[in-house]
C-alpha cells in the first residue's frame, strides 16, 4: 500500500466513529496536519460537521452497511501509506472489509490502532472487539502509560512486539489564538469548570463539593452532554443552585477554550480516563486543576506538587481544595496556572505527540520513505 514516490505528501486514512467538534482524533490528528499530509477520514456515524476542503471525508450513515460502503469507497479512491484506526469497532470491521474486498494481505501492513481509554472503561462488547484488532493491526498505540498498564496480559501478548505508547496532547497554538481574542474579565463569582455528563465523569461529586457550604458566590460550569443530565438537573434543583450552575450542552472546541480561560479553577472527579485531554486543555489555558486520584491523572501530575489528587468520591476533600483555591489571591492562582501551562508545554504539546507518531508511522513506511515524503510535503 506504500510507495516511494517523492511528489506527494504522506497519505493517511483515519477511521473514527463520528466527526464532531469535540472529537479528539479530528482535532489533534487531522486539523493541525491537514496542510502537511494528505488526510482522509472515514466514519461509522453520520458526521455532525463538515471538515475543511483539505480533508477528504467518507461518511458513514449509522449502520454497518453504511460504514462498509464508506470504507470501500475510501480504499478505492486512493492508496494510503498508513491506515490509522481510532475505534475498537474497526478492529472487527476493517479486517472484514479487507477480507471481502481481497485487500487483506496488501493493506494489513499499513494499519495502526490507537487505544483511547483504559481497559476498565470500555464496555464488554468493546473489550471483545479489541481481540481481533490487537491480533490484526501492524502497530498498537496506547494513549497513555496508564492505558497500557490497564490492559490484561492476554491483550499485550496478542500485540507483542507491536506496541507503542504515545501520550495524548493538546494544540497550544489553537488555544493561544482563542485566548488572545478574549478580554480579561474579573469574575464576580468564583467560577469552576468541569466536563462530562456521563456517569464515569462523576459530575455529582463536583456539584456537591462546589456547594457543600451553601456558597452563594460560586459558579459552576459543566461542559458537554450525556445521560446524567436529568439526574444532575434534579440535584441542582434540590440544592437550590439553579442560578449558579450552567450546563452548556455540547459546544465547539474553541468555545471550550473560552470557558476554561474565563474560569478560576478546573475540577475533575472522574472515575476513569485514558489520558484526559480536557484536563490538559484547562492547564494549557493556565487554569489550576483539582483532580481525582486515578492512574491517568497521576500520569499528568507526576513529580509536581501543585496538582491536588483526591479519591473520586471524596466530596469533603474536593470541597476543601476548592475552598483553598477560592481563598487564594488571583496572583496566587495565576502562578499555579502558569506552572500548569509549563507542564503541558514540556510534556503534552502536539509537536511532541506528532513526533512520536512519526516514529510509529516510520515503522510501517520505513524511515527513508517517511522522511522523503515529509520533506516533499
Amino acid at each position: 500500500m506504500k510507495t516511494s514516490q517523492s511528489n506527494r505528501r504522506l497519505s493517511i486514512l483515519h477511521i473514527i466513529l463520528v466527526l464532531k467538534p469535540t472529537n479528539g482524533q479530528y482535532n489533534e490528528h487531522c486539523l493541525p496536519l491537514m496542510n502537511k499530509r494528505d488526510i482522509t477520514i472515514c466514519t461509522f456515524f453520520k458526521s455532525d460537521i463538515k471538515p475543511p476542503e483539505a480533508i477528504t471525508l467518507f461518511d458513514g450513515d449509522n449502520t454497518i452497511g453504511g460504514f462498509f460502503r464508506a470504507l470501500r469507497a475510501a480504499l478505492k479512491k486512493k492508496e494510503y501509506d498508513v491506515i490509522h484506526v481510532h475505534t475498537p469497532h474497526a478492529g472487527v470491521l476493517l479486517p472484514l472489509v479487507l477480507f471481502l474486498s481481497g485487500l487483506y494481505r496488501k493493506i494489513k501492513p499499513s494499519t495502526v490502532h490507537t487505544v483511547q481509554n483504559s481497559f476498565q472503561n470500555f464496555r464488554l462488547s468493546h473489550k471483545l472487539m479489541f481481540i481481533p484488532g490487537f491480533a490484526f493491526n501492524q502497530r498498537l498505540v496506547f494513549c497513555s502509560h496508564a492505558s497500557y498498564e490497564s490492559f490484561p496480559a492476554f491483550y499485550k501478548w496478542l500485540a507483542r512486539g507491536r506496541i507503542d505508547v504515545v501520550q495524548n496532547a493538546v494544540d497550544l497554538n489553537r488555544i493561544d489564538r482563542i485566548r488572545s481574542a478574549q478580554s480579561v474579565v474579573h469574575n464576580e463569582q468564583f467560577t469552576i469548570t468541569s466536563v462530562g455528563l456521563i456517569k464515569i465523569k462523576n459530575a455529582i461529586t463536583v456539584l456537591d463539593a462546589s456547594f457543600s457550604h451553601n456558597e452563594q458566590d460560586t459558579r459552576l460550569v459543566i461542559l458537554g452532554e450525556g445521560g446524567m443530565r436529568p439526574v444532575l438537573t434534579q440535584k441542582i434543583e434540590n440544592l437550590g443552585v439553579k442560578q449558579q450552575v450552567h450546563l452548556t450542552g455540547m459546544v465547539p472546541r474553541d468555545k471550550v477554550f473560552e470557558y476554561f480561560t474565563l474560569a478560576d479553577l478546573f475540577v475533575s472527579a472522574s472515575w476513569g480516563e485514558g489520558l484526559p485531554v480536557a484536563v490538559m486543555e484547562a492547564m494549557a489555558c493556565r487554569r489550576p486543576v483539582v483532580l481525582s486520584d486515578i492512574p491517568p491523572h497521576r500520569e499528568i501530575a507526576e513529580s509536581v506538587d501543585f496538582i491536588p489528587l483526591l479519591r473520586p468520591n471524596d466530596v469533603a476533600g474536593f470541597a476543601q481544595e476548592i475552598k483553598r483555591f477560592k481563598e487564594m489571591s488571583v496572583s496566587e492562582r495565576n502562578l499555579i496556572g502558569q506552572k500548569c501551562r509549563k507542564l503541558i508545554e514540556d510534556r503534552f504539546s502536539l509537536p511532541i505527540m506528532h513526533a512520536a507518531y512519526q516514529e510509529v508511522y516510520s515503522k510501517i513506511t520505513g524511515p527513508q520513505v517517511f522522511s522523503l515524503l515529509e520533506m516533499t510535503g
